[in-house]
């Protein structure tokens, strides 16, 4: 897939190429892909294998790590490092969240304000440092750590959240499915039909695709006595990864613009 130039050494640094990429259609479906993989993968890694989730978050936080480091090194938008580093996040944010609300006893409902200050908090001081949290704006190793920090909170928080509603709230993962759906159609109706900001439905909608794809991730793989197909979890990663890397070669990926 061929890549945009860099830009001039003189060029406006407002006509910049962002580092992420524009937001599509094709963007939502492959990133409810990524969360749903997160979910299937940090399960697998974290149960299947019995390594627990302190060591799993351990093995994914590295990863994590090392696929921001690669994409803030990089010197314009590359799709595949970008959705590896979206993969990495989403399965940190499942066995990280896990830990936290199972393994530490916080609960999901105690993990989840946690965590939902945690991710405003990264969203405020985002806002103050660089006067702006749309996503057209990354395009600086510093705006890349405060996205990708805040990215990684979400996802946590969408792990947690997901829990809640499935267990705590008792609606299983479909009924959890339907009401996270919900509110993703309602975010797109705002889109359409209002002049909210563009730049809050877009974290809306990126922080409800975390929950949606991790209650759609545990249908896949609990077992039937507890709601879900009882597929295996490996089988199911690789299936999701399959497909997400077909869209992401298949469907146009270009880096966002800044919006004059």
């Amino acid at each position: 897939m061929l890549n945009p130039l860099p830009c001039p050494v003189n060029a406006d640094p407002k006509d910049a190429l962002s580092k992420v990429p524009e937001v599509t259609l094709g963007f939502w479906i492959i990133k409810i892909l990524a969360t749903t993989l997160g979910e299937t993968g940090g399960d697998a890694v974290s149960m299947s294998l019995n390594l627990g989730y302190l060591v799993s978050t351990g093995i994914f936080a590295a990863l994590f790590l090392a696929a921001v480091f690669a994409q803030v090194r990089s010197s314009q938008f590359h799709p595949l490092l970008y959705w590896a580093t979206i993969i990495a996040t989403t399965t940190v944010g499942t066995t990280l969240a896990d830990f936290s609300t199972r393994s530490l006893g916080i609960g999901y409902a105690g993990g989840s304000v946690i965590l939902l200050a945690l991710l405003l908090a990264s969203l405020f001081v985002w806002n103050r440092t660089m006067g702006s949290v749309a996503v057209d704006t990354v395009r600086s190793p510093k705006a890349e750590a405060f996205y990708w920090v805040t990215i990684m909170f979400s996802q946590t928080l969408g792990t947690a959240l997901g829990d809640w509603t499935a267990d705590t709230a008792d609606l299983g993962y479909s009924g959890a499915a339907l009401v996270f759906g919900g509110l993703l159609a309602l975010v797109a109706a705002a889109y359409f039909w209002t002049s909210l900001s563009r730049t809050a439905l877009f974290w809306a909608a990126f922080i409800l695709t975390r929950p949606l794809g991790a209650v759609v991730g545990d249908f896949l793989d609990k077992p039937r006595d507890h709601g879900g197909l009882a597929l295996s979890r490996f089988s199911a990663s690789a299936v999701l990864l399959g497909m997400a890397v077909l869209l992401i070669l298949s469907l146009p990926q270009r880096p966002a613009r800044h919006a004059h």
